[in-house]
């Protein structure tokens, strides 16, 4: 299956000189960002899968380029490991050539769960931006906080609810579709 986004579907906006945290044209680029991982999530729904979506952005010179993306995938490759955030992860490492990704950031539509958040952890990802939360699974901020546990050898920064209500949105109507 095809799960990756190109640079170029993002606005010019989103790819400029990286601003400062606490800058509110972070959280324009977050929203920039979302929007693309809300496209894989569309695109996972289509397939027949529980709609997340999920982007690495590599940070290189003060420029952000997108190294991994991913939708759902699990009932397509009869893989429970095949979560968006994993697939990412793959794919950047792949891409990169490296398994430590300490100069890039993750967005995904939806709270990652333990498995992803401990693979994000492992990863060294330095930021994870999350759409809505989970309070079924949430192992950011809603259930446990694995990605900032000081009892692990690395710790992300979060930026949690970004488009929060059009991340939920996509994932109720697929739910309600099903029933």
């Amino acid at each position: 299956m095809e799960n990756k986004i190109d640079n170029a579907a993002l606005s010019p906006s989103a790819m400029r000189q990286t601003p400062e945290r606490g800058d509110s044209s972070v959280a324009e680029m977050d929203q920039a960002f979302m929007r693309a991982a809300l496209a894989l999530a569309a695109s996972a729904a289509e397939r027949g899968e529980i709609p997340v979506g999920a982007l690495i952005v590599q940070e290189i010179n003060g420029q952000r380029h997108i190294v991994g993306s991913g939708g759902n995938q699990r009932r397509i490759d009869s893989d429970p490991t095949a979560h968006a955030e994993i697939i990412a992860l793959r794919q950047a490492g792949g891409a990169l050539k490296r398994w430590q990704l300490t100069d890039c950031d993750l967005y995904v539509t939806l709270e990652p769960c333990p498995m992803c958040a401990g693979a994000l952890v492992n990863a060294r990802i330095r930021r994870v931006i999350f759409g809505c939360r989970d309070p079924k699974a949430g192992a950011v901020t809603t259930l446990f906080r694995i990605t900032d546990d000081p009892r692990l050898n690395h710790r992300l920064e979060i930026t949690p609810d970004v488009l929060a209500e059009q991340c939920a949105d996509l994932l109720k109507t697929f739910f309600k579709s099903r029933r």
